[in-house]
């Protein structure tokens, strides 16, 4: 496992629990405005001030936080590059801790083998926009149909499992998005959600503010996000589709 960086202590990556967030090293998108622009590729994390942490360190410091971590965060870059990523989940669980994974949803047979081997606890997806605008965004092209697979894979998981919980989510990007594609997104949701015959959660969508900092391509630092009217008009428009998306990331 090629680990970037270490969040010691956050309340913030999974709801309700206090975890840590590992960062892992390699990414298969080139979203332009990512803000984790050194953690695209090996290339990118040698050239950068970060330090890799050793698995020995990090498992280290889990056994001196047994007492105060419910879980652990991994994400990225994107961690189901990592081919020891079914091994260090199974690390992590042989310590009776919580796993959440942040995933772009571009591997669905990883996610499907850690779903059957229950290594995993809650999955958050990034949707990165409506289909048609998906290869403009994600900064390349790609099959979508793994994108639907993986879409398919957490509702019916959660669905099989009470336990369980996933979200969906979207960073909304000046330029990238607008008034009317966050329309089509909530469309296409709506239209999955009926198709799969899926009782909507109180966590499907969520929509995200966008940092205007560290991004891969520069001229997104200068563009500034959302104003808070605009941010509110893309909730409303959302959530006349489906009710229960909410925004995050503003203060």
């Amino acid at each position: 496992m090629i680990i970037g960086g270490l969040q010691k202590t956050t309340l913030a990556d999974y709801p309700g629990k206090i975890v840590c967030t590992i960062f892992t090293v390699g990414c298969n998108f080139i979203c332009p405005f990512c803000h984790n622009k050194d953690l695209l590729s090996r290339k990118s994390f040698e050239k950068s001030d970060y330090q890799r942490v050793a698995e020995k360190e990090f498992f280290a410091f889990l056994e001196s936080r047994k007492n105060i971590l419910d879980g652990v965060c991994i994400t990225g870059g994107e961690p189901t590059l990592q081919p020891d990523l079914i091994s260090f989940c199974q690390k992590i669980k042989n310590k009776d801790l919580l796993i959440k994974l942040d995933t772009n949803g571009s591997r669905p047979k990883v996610v499907a083998a850690l779903m059957a081997a229950d290594l995993v606890d809650f999955i958050a997806m990034d949707i990165k926009s409506s289909f048609p605008k998906y290869f403009k965004t994600i900064g390349r092209q790609f099959p979508l149909g793994k994108i639907k697979k993986t879409m398919i894979l957490l509702v019916n998981w959660v669905k099989n499992n009470s336990e369980k919980q996933y979200e969906f989510r979207t960073t909304l990007v000046p330029t990238l998005h607008n008034k009317e594609i966050v329309i089509a997104m909530a469309q296409e949701l709506k239209e999955f959600f009926e198709q799969e015959k899926i009782k909507v959660s109180n966590r499907v969508w969520i929509l995200q503010h966008f940092l205007s900092q560290n991004c891969l391509d520069k001229k997104f630092n200068k563009i500034a996000p959302f104003s808070f009217r605009e941010e509110k008009e893309f909730l409303k428009v959302a959530q006349e589709i489906l009710p229960q998306t909410i925004w995050r990331g503003r203060d």
